[in-house]
């Protein structure tokens, strides 16, 4: 990336490439500090580089740094529990950690500080560490390791090259199409998706990254969010492409509603994370944003198939990239051609050449691909019925009225569903008429019968979602379980008195 922008430079004056609300960098400014943090990493000896710190210019300074000289990086979500981040750490040689001044590390046991200096100008603080874990092997070439909470809360650590990451980027670039692109980063960068698509591929095409803090953003903590301070920083930069998961899409296109107006610099937000509804999508490009929806997953280097502006297919995630082989195998999707080089301390797993993805899915006559849901979320009514919740509820969460909904049915005669609206004043009523507006698109195995009104979002509870705003099902239905049973048991009255009156 540094020899491609510093090539650039040769060739096109002198654009502002990066920036946030601190900085702006043109590409001679940005590779010297680049070059600058790669000689004291260098100096101190870095092998494995942990980076701990919200959004910012300095966040993509030492990622493109680690990636010039070699150096293995792990960004660590600063949404990670304590426990997750001890994992991390004992599992990992780690021997150099950058953290911002404003935002302090946590302390590691069993982790003692060497030396320490601060670096970027004096907003981040480079500490050399001794790590008494005990260390994970990685497979060769491991440039950088990704970690994902997953939906158990256990991180899981995807090794990845250079030149994976490089040739996702390109792809993307070309897929995309678009000519010098302003690209505003509303997720984590330690989100795989943000780091290639956000960073990598707007770069290689001589374009802009803003990387606003995630405060500025509107994030408050790691889920909940300022849906007013969020559309007020779309405007305030008026970007060309962003990246969203449906939850946050439900957030502008509500905003919308309420009388924001998109920038109408906007060419392309591509939409990933879980199952879109297509009235969702259409209802986006009714109000001037351009979403399209995508499928990935980190094992594959994030994207694995994406609509564009040139080729979409509504209800689908788009076709497969170019350099990528999509197969269905027993409705299971699988996935070869860039897969990951394996799991952090798994020798088991690499080398693979085809990723299972335990996602769901099917493929049509022009080679689009359909994700129906996880494999592990599918449920099995009592009545033998397969039904996928994350259909039911993206057909439920494309009424934006509706902020969450759960939906359960296994091993039970019909589905219910948790449910929480946008506007705590609505009316039950209100959502009922959601409720049987969705039912009347959906087979009769797979309605929702009876549903409970949630007080909070889950959002607002810690353990309930992952980082990509996918639900933690099982969390989820332990901390309602009594709720759950009550849908039943009140379905069940409903039954017998009906059977008592005959």
């Amino acid at each position: 990336m540094l020899n491609l922008l510093a090539q650039l430079d040769q060739m096109d004056g002198n654009p502002i490439v990066l920036k946030d609300s601190s900085q702006q960098l043109c590409k001679k400014p940005l590779l010297d500090s680049c070059r600058k943090l790669i000689a004291t990493l260098k100096a101190c000896n870095s092998k494995t580089v942990a980076l701990f710190g919200d959004n910012s210019s300095d966040w993509v300074i030492i990622d493109l740094a680690c990636q010039q000289a070699d150096i293995c990086l792990v960004p660590i979500p600063t949404f990670f529990s304590q426990t997750q981040i001890n994992h991390l750490f004992h599992s990992l040689a780690i021997d150099t950690v950058l953290c911002q001044l404003s935002q302090p590390f946590v302390a590691i046991p069993n982790i003692r500080h060497r030396a320490q200096q601060a670096v970027l100008e004096g907003r981040f603080q480079l500490l050399q560490v001794s790590c008494q874990g005990c260390a994970s092997e990685l497979p060769e070439g491991t440039q950088k390791i990704t970690f994902t909470s997953g939906s158990t809360g256990q991180p899981k650590g995807v090794c990845l090259s250079v030149e994976q990451q490089l040739l996702q980027a390109a792809t993307l670039a070309s897929a995309v199409a678009l000519d010098k692109p302003r690209h505003l980063c509303l997720l984590p960068l330690s989100t795989l998706l943000e780091n290639i698509a956000g960073i990598y591929t707007p770069l290689m095409c001589g374009g802009e990254v803003i990387t606003p803090s995630l405060a500025e953003i509107g994030f408050q903590g790691s889920s909940s969010l300022d849906a007013q301070q969020f559309c007020r920083t779309i405007s305030a930069y008026s970007p060309h492409s962003m990246i969203l998961t449906p939850q946050l899409l439900v957030v502008a296109i509500a905003a919308v509603k309420q009388g924001w107006q998109p920038p109408a610099s906007l060419k392309f937000v591509a939409v990933g994370g879980g199952r879109v509804a297509a009235q969702l999508l259409a209802e986006a490009h009714q109000h001037g944003i351009p979403a399209y929806e995508g499928y990935g997953l980190s094992e594959c280097a994030s994207v694995v198939s994406l609509n564009t502006r040139a080729e979409s297919a509504v209800g689908t995630s788009g076709r497969p990239l170019p350099h990528l082989l999509v197969s269905i195998n027993e409705g299971e999707i699988m996935v070869s051609g860039n897969a990951m080089l394996g799991y952090a301390g798994e020798p088991d797993s690499w080398g693979q050449e085809i990723i299972k993805t335990g996602d769901m899915g099917s493929l049509d006559s022009q080679g689009f691909l359909t994700i129906n849901g996880r494999s592990k979320n599918l449920l099995i009514s009592s009545f033998g019925r397969n039904i996928n919740p994350e259909w039911v509820e993206s057909e439920l969460l494309a009424n934006t009225v509706i902020a969450d909904a759960v939906v359960y049915g296994d091993a039970q005669p019909h589905c219910v569903a948790l449910l929480h609206p946008r506007d705590p004043q609505l009316a039950d009523s209100s959502i009922q008429q959601i409720v049987d507006q969705v039912n009347v698109g959906l087979p009769d195995y797979a309605r929702i019968v009876n549903w409970h009104r949630l007080q909070q979002p889950l959002n607002s509870q810690p353990g309930l979602f992952t980082d990509n705003g996918r639900p933690v099902r099982a969390a989820i239905a332990a901390h309602y379980q009594q709720h759950l049973d009550g849908l039943y048991q009140q379905q069940a009255q409903v039954i017998s008195l009906e059977d008592a009156t005959r």
